[in-house]
């Protein structure tokens, strides 16, 4: 009886789920745009959903902060997303933002969003960017309005990481999100690799590889029918 009891918690334990993570994510943090020796013109963020439904974030934003810095510190730091804004499953959407200067080229790929021309600009080195479900201007680092961080990243000496920043970063370097977007472990270092001249991916690149994991054949299809 002891052995099945045993046996019985063995199966509970392999059977509970992984690290609870969000649908929707961060998978791209570029901040060298402009830079003397940059890659590109503009710096950009890229957003995920690894999920196998449709996500509304309209009213959402994207929020830079400084190494040391407070979220969303002035108003060219925060990107609100259009009301009625949908990510599809499987599905990106990449924001242009500022730049530092008038070095490097324009991004591979149209964004799906744009700032200001002078608005997010980003650190190339040393940074932090917040996916909110609802504004937190001005606000540290631990004083976020409660349950509203969606997702976050810090790389370089930043304060605010998922457990341990990413590397420090420069013009030509990015933060991209391991395993096309889908490694989520809270754990920024484990889940994002700099990358040398980053490509990031607009609202017309989808993965099918998240639908083969998790899910079954019905779902594969209702997903692929959106993309015919």
């Amino acid at each position: 009886m002891r052995r099945f009891a045993t046996t019985l918690a063995l199966l509970a334990v392999c059977a509970a789920p992984a690290l609870a993570a969000n649908q929707v994510r961060i998978s791209q943090a570029y901040g060298g745009g402009g830079g003397s020796t940059g890659t590109y013109l503009r710096d950009y963020v890229e957003i995920y959903n690894s999920g196998v439904t449709a996500v509304n974030i309209g009213g959402w934003t994207l929020e830079y902060g400084s190494a040391t810095g407070n979220w969303g510190s002035s108003a060219g730091n925060i990107f609100t997303f259009p009301q009625g804004t949908i990510i599809q499953p499987c599905q990106y959407l990449l924001l242009e933002a500022g730049s530092n200067g008038s070095a490097g080229v324009a991004l591979p790929v149209p964004a799906d969003f744009q700032t200001a021309l002078t608005g997010f600009s980003m650190a190339a080195g040393s940074g932090k960017v917040g996916l909110f479900n609802a504004a937190n201007a001005n606000l540290p680092c631990g004083s976020e309005l409660v349950g509203t961080l969606v997702d976050k990243v810090a790389y370089g000496t930043s304060n605010c990481a998922e457990v341990t920043a990413v590397g420090l970063l420069s013009s030509t370097q990015g933060a991209v999100r391991n395993s096309a977007g889908a490694t989520d472990t809270d754990n920024n270092v484990n889940d994002f690799t700099i990358v040398g001249a980053p490509v990031p991916r607009n609202s017309s690149s989808f993965n099918p590889a998240c639908l083969a994991t998790d899910t079954k054949a019905s779902t594969w299809g209702k997903v692929k029918s959106i993309y015919r």
